[in-house]
């Protein structure tokens, strides 16, 4: 194995809804360390409040290199953006009606706590026979790293870290394989608002990242 690779997997499982985030980034080209747990338990969280109760999201933390290679061959883009993100058997998801989001937020919160209290059961108990693979989210942590340099050269007084940076496009890769866009303003406003609340909910409570959607690459 490489050293300068950091290489490193972590799984989340919670009732039914299973993460597997991989980090691909090489240490000398992305200084902020990437907690592989972290962000795969914030996709799972983000998969429950849009109602997903069973199915495999894959998250892969890539290099400006990787992400170039990518961005190229999917979206006719040359080089690289900070989030792009690959539905596969995933249905488009039906965005939230103002009344259900409380609703939502609530049942999702129950399913988790009760996932974790029942930790122990057998892995095969917990997921269903068939299970749906919803897609890929991959980031590049380089990207997003130059992204939020360039938001504090304009705007120096600014708080928003590495983490919100990475947080934000976390949640943004989850929504688009769920069927979420911003390619009308209609559609980029909805997302915009399931975004903010997503991230106020299971990231930091009461923030949102002041990135307006139609200026992201995702």
């Amino acid at each position: 194995m490489n050293s300068d690779h950091s290489n490193h997997s972590d799984d989340q499982l919670v009732a039914g809804v299973q993460v597997d985030a991989v980090d691909e980034t090489t240490l000398s080209a992305n200084s902020n360390p990437i907690d592989t747990s972290r962000w795969a338990a914030l996709a799972a969280a983000v998969l429950h409040t849009e109602g997903v109760s069973c199915g495999e999201l894959g998250l892969r933390f890539v290099d400006l290199e990787a992400m170039a290679e990518l961005n190229q061959i999917h979206m006719g883009e040359s080089g690289p953006t900070d989030v792009l993100a690959f539905p596969i058997d995933a249905k488009p998801s039906k965005p939230l009606r103002e009344h259900d989001w409380q609703a939502k937020h609530e049942q999702a919160t129950a399913v988790i706590a009760a996932a974790d209290a029942d930790a122990g059961q057998a892995l095969s108990d917990r997921i269903a026979d068939s299970v749906t693979l919803l897609g890929d989210v991959v980031i590049c942590p380089v990207y997003a790293t130059q992204t939020l340099h360039q938001a504090q050269t304009h705007n120096p007084a600014a708080e928003r870290s590495f983490d919100d940076e990475v947080a934000l496009l976390v949640v943004h890769g989850v929504l688009h394989v769920l069927g979420y866009d911003h390619a009308h303003p209609d559609e980029a406003s909805l997302m915009q608002t399931q975004q903010d609340r997503l991230l106020a909910a299971h990231h930091r409570q009461g923030s949102t990242t002041g990135r307006e959607l139609l200026g992201c690459d995702g």
